[in-house]
C-alpha cells in the first residue's frame, strides 16, 4: 500500500468541494436531527427481556433511510446465526454499491439497537421522547449509537448533493445487537463478505476529547462479562435461629467479590496485565467533573488517571440477583448471583484473562462455598495501526471540519467485534471515530448527543468519502 494517495489532475479543487459540502451539511442539518429523533423514539433494545419487534422496527426505519439516498444498488435487511447456536441474532442493515473508476470501497459501521434505558425516575426527560435542551439532544440510543447510523446517512447525503453520481464505493452495514455482544455478528460477516469488503472502515462508536477537539480513537481495551453463581445452603433458613453458625451466599459472595480489589481498588488478580500506553495530562478534577463523582470520595488505582482507563484492567459487578430491601425477610440466603463485567488491557487475550479472573475467584471462595460460572461473554482488546493512508486523510478531513486537528486516544469502554473485522479483512484500515463527547452519558441515564459535535463529526466523514471519490483505490 502507499502512504499516501495522489489527487487526480482533472478532480475539484478540495477547497469548493470541502465548502460546498459544508454548506450541503448545515442545509440538510434540520432534516436529519428530525430523522434521528424518529430513531430515538423506537425503543430498540436488543437484550432478551425486551420486546424485539422495536429492534426489527428500528431496522425497517434505518433501511428506509439509507433506501431514501438514492445511492445504493440494493438494501436489505439480514438476519444471521448467533455464534455456536440455533439462534437467529437481531436484523442488521445492509447497503451497497460498487466502485467504478478505479476508486476504493469504504465500509461504514454503527449499530441502531440501545441499552436499556434503567429507571423512568432517574431521568430528567422520557429516555425514548428525544428532548432538545440547550445544545443537547437528551434520549437513549440518542449519542450511542443512533448518531452514527445519522451521521453515516447525513455524509452520504451530503456527498451525492455535492458529488452527483460518484464513483467511490460504499458498503453500510447498521448491526442490531451491539449491546448485546454482536453474538452474530462473525456470521454475518462471513455470510456477507463479499458486500462488506472494503479498503477503509469506519467504525462510528466512539467519542471527542471534548466539545471542541475532535478523536481518533486508536486503543480499546478487552471484554470478559459472566454470571457468577454462589451457593451454600440447600434451602433458606431463618437467620435468628442458625445466623452465626452457618454461612449464607451472601456473606459468600461479599468476601469473594471483595478479593478482586487491592486496598486502592486497583485490580487484585494474577495474571491480568497492563498495556503501557502513553497518555496525555488528565486531572482528577477533569475525572471528577466527566463523572459526578461525589465530594469525598476518592479515585480508584494507582498511577496516571488515562492510564487507569485506557492501559489497566478493570472489573465492575454490574448486576446482583437478591431480595431487595423492600422485600427482605431475615432470612438466611441459599444462593446468589452476579454479573461481573472486566475491561482487559489492550495485549491480552479475552480469553486468557478470563482464565485467570476464574482461577482468582474459585481459589479465594471462603467456606467451601460453591461456584458456577454461567453465560461467559468474551471480547478482543485492540490497537489501532496509525500509520496508513486512511488515517491522514481522516486527521485531514477532521481538522477541516472542526478547525482544529484530532487527538489520538484510548477508551476503556470495548468494541470486540473490531477483532473480528481484523480476522475477516485484514488488508482494511479501520478508523474508529464518533459522535460523543465527555459528557454525552452513553449507557446512563440522561443520554445525550451535543448538536455541535454531530454536525463536525458528519462534516468531517462527508469530506473523507469525498476526498477518497477522487483518489484512485490504493
Amino acid at each position: 500500500m502507499t502512504d499516501a494517495l495522489p489527487v487526480q489532475p482533472d478532480d475539484q479543487p478540495a477547497i469548493d468541494r470541502t465548502e460546498a459540502l459544508r454548506a450541503a451539511v448545515e442545509a440538510g442539518f434540520p432534516t436529519t436531527i428530525a430523522d434521528l429523533t424518529r430513531l430515538v423514539r423506537i425503543p430498540s433494545v436488543s437484550w432478551p427481556a425486551f420486546d424485539p419487534a422495536h429492534v426489527a422496527e428500528s431496522a425497517e426505519a434505518v433501511a428506509e433511510l439509507l433506501r431514501g439516498t438514492g445511492v445504493f444498488e440494493r438494501v436489505e435487511i439480514h438476519r444471521e446465526l448467533e455464534k455456536d447456536s440455533d439462534q437467529l441474532g437481531q436484523p442488521a442493515v445492509l447497503a451497497h454499491r460498487p466502485a467504478r473508476a478505479g476508486r476504493p470501497t469504504v465500509l461504514l459501521y454503527a449499530h441502531h439497537d440501545v441499552q436499556p434505558p434503567g429507571k423512568d425516575e432517574d431521568w430528567d426527560t422520557p429516555p425514548f421522547e428525544p428532548t432538545q435542551r440547550g445544545d443537547r439532544l437528551h434520549g437513549r440510543g440518542a449519542a450511542d449509537d443512533k448518531a452514527g447510523v445519522m451521521a453515516h446517512v447525513g455524509a452520504i447525503r451530503a456527498l451525492a448533493e455535492v458529488a452527483g453520481d460518484f464513483d467511490l464505493g460504499l458498503s453500510v452495514f447498521i448491526e442490531g445487537e451491539e449491546e448485546r455482544t454482536s453474538r452474530s455478528f462473525g456470521n454475518f460477516l462471513r455470510a456477507h463478505r463479499e458486500s462488506l469488503a472494503a479498503d477503509a472502515i469506519i467504525v462510528a462508536d466512539s467519542g471527542n476529547w471534548d466539545v471542541s477537539t475532535p478523536a481518533i480513537t486508536v486503543a480499546l481495551r478487552g471484554a470478559v462479562a459472566f454470571n457468577l453463581r454462589i451457593d451454600t445452603l440447600a434451602h433458606a433458613s431463618h437467620s435468628g435461629m442458625f445466623g452465626g453458625a452457618v454461612p449464607d451466599a451472601m456473606l459468600a459472595a461479599i468476601r469473594t467479590l471483595d478479593s478482586l480489589w487491592d486496598a486502592d481498588g486497583a485490580v487484585a488478580v494474577d495474571g491480568l496485565r497492563g498495556a503501557g500506553l502513553e497518555v496525555p495530562a488528565y486531572e482528577e478534577s477533569q475525572l471528577r467533573a466527566e463523572t459526578g463523582l461525589l465530594e469525598g470520595v476518592s479515585p480508584i488505582g494507582r498511577g496516571e488517571i488515562l492510564s487507569r482507563i485506557w492501559s489497566e484492567p478493570a472489573i465492575t459487578v454490574t448486576g446482583i440477583d437478591a431480595p431487595d430491601v423492600a422485600n427482605a425477610s431475615n432470612t438466611l440466603l441459599p444462593s446468589v448471583r452476579v454479573r461481573i463485567s472486566a475491561r482487559i488491557a489492550p495485549g491480552q487475550p479475552a480469553e486468557e484473562a478470563y482464565a485467570a479472573i476464574k482461577a482468582h475467584l474459585e481459589a479465594h471462595a471462603p467456606f467451601g462455598a460453591r461456584l458456577t460460572f454461567e453465560d461467559v461473554d468474551t471480547g478482543q482488546a485492540f490497537l489501532v495501526d496509525t500509520s496508513g493512508w486512511a488515517v491522514e486523510e481522516t486527521r485531514a478531513a477532521m481538522a477541516d471540519a472542526w478547525g482544529v486537528p484530532p487527538v489520538e486516544i484510548g477508551v476503556g469502554g470495548s468494541i470486540p467485534f473490531i477483532a473480528e473485522l481484523v480476522d475477516e479483512f485484514p488488508d482494511a484500515q479501520i478508523l474508529v471515530t464518533g459522535v460523543e463527547d465527555p459528557d454525552s452519558k452513553a449507557h446512563s441515564p440522561n443520554e445525550s448527543l451535543h448538536l455541535g459535535v454531530f454536525q463536525k463529526a458528519l462534516l468531517a466523514e462527508a469530506l473523507f468519502l469525498a476526498r477518497l471519490d477522487a483518489k484512485p483505490r490504493p
